[in-house]
């Protein structure tokens, strides 16, 4: 096999409870994942070594300085992986085309992770029954970072422990979103920080988190209100501390009637629901107006896990 290229999806949280920090230095999560058309693909081709490159996907206005282009990249860290449990050397070259923002929040990096991990199973094992299958995939892609296993999956899913353990959820229909990005990422380890720093300094110890029932009743029944009515996100205090910036763009959304709007995953991307594909054009055009955001795109959900193509 000469090349196989691989899409996977971007993700927003419709419900991220943070539960208290943990011995191991995570906290313990309820993380409702929702797989969006907002796709990275990775091409995945022989070559001498491991290798990296890293471009925008045509069209799409995403800033990619400060993706690593070398063994640090999640995607080459995934192809190590793979080369490991199949007994071959990593020699790959791995181009990988982003739409996905880049430390927004939408989990790119381990949609890169994802697609590097379906490739190189498929490019060094293309038997009918290969000796990877998907569950192999997603045991490995817990390993590389809590979001890579539902980049693999797809689809909505709740994510338990760290967000690795996941449960697919029922859902009914197809959601519209908006997506506002911001200039400059924000670190997720430092928004985890804020958020107990926060919790410290309101005296407000984490709970135990616990799936919302109303948001999986509005997934199961297809009832867009009430989706965006059960939104939440634990880590999204932190996240306006450390970027004020985003309450003016949040404001934006809901005052041009967004059905829901958050703070995606640790941000700074900003997520609005809309109640129909004709709304969220609507939606994105008074956004892209208010100048509220670096660049606005619309998306549909739930979408496929990595998938070759």
């Amino acid at each position: 096999m000469t090349a196989v290229t691989v899409r996977a999806p971007a993700k927003v949280n419709l419900q991220l409870a943070v539960g208290p920090l943990r011995g191991d230095g995570y906290h313990d999560l309820v993380n409702v994942f929702h797989a969006v058309s907002l796709v990275d693909e990775v091409t995945a081709a022989p070559a001498g070594r491991l290798e990296v490159t890293v471009e925008a996907a045509p069209s799409a206005r995403v800033a990619i300085e400060g993706v690593p282009v070398d063994g640090d990249n999640l995607a080459a860290r995934a192809a190590r992986l793979v080369a490991a449990r199949l007994g071959v050397e990593p020699q790959v070259s791995l181009r990988i085309r982003k739409a996905i923002p880049v430390a927004g929040g939408m989990a790119g990096g381990s949609a890169d992770a994802a697609a590097a991990l379906v490739a190189c199973a498929r490019l060094w094992d293309d038997r009918d029954d290969p000796l990877l299958g998907r569950d192999d995939l997603l045991e490995i892609g817990a390993a590389l970072g809590s979001d890579v296993p539902f980049a693999v999956l797809g689809g909505t899913a709740v994510g338990l422990g760290r967000g690795e353990r996941l449960t697919p959820a029922l859902t009914r229909g197809t959601f519209h979103w908006v997506f506002a990005t911001a200039d400059g990422g924000l670190s997720t380890p430092a928004v985890y920080a804020e958020c107990d720093r926060l919790r410290e300094e309101h005296g407000e110890p984490a709970a135990m988190p616990e799936v919302s029932q109303a948001l999986m009743t509005a997934l199961a029944t297809g009832d867009v209100k009430g989706l965006g009515a059960a939104l939440t996100n634990d880590l999204q205090p932190a996240a306006l501390r450390l970027r004020p910036s985003l309450d003016r763009t949040l404001a934006a959304g809901r005052d041009a009637g967004a059905i829901g709007a958050l703070v995606s995953g640790s941000g700074p991307t900003c997520a609005f629901l809309a109640e129909s594909e004709g709304h969220a054009a609507d939606l994105a055009a008074a956004l892209e107006g208010a100048g509220v955001a670096r660049s606005v795109v619309r998306a549909q959900g739930p979408y496929p896990g990595a998938t070759i193509i």
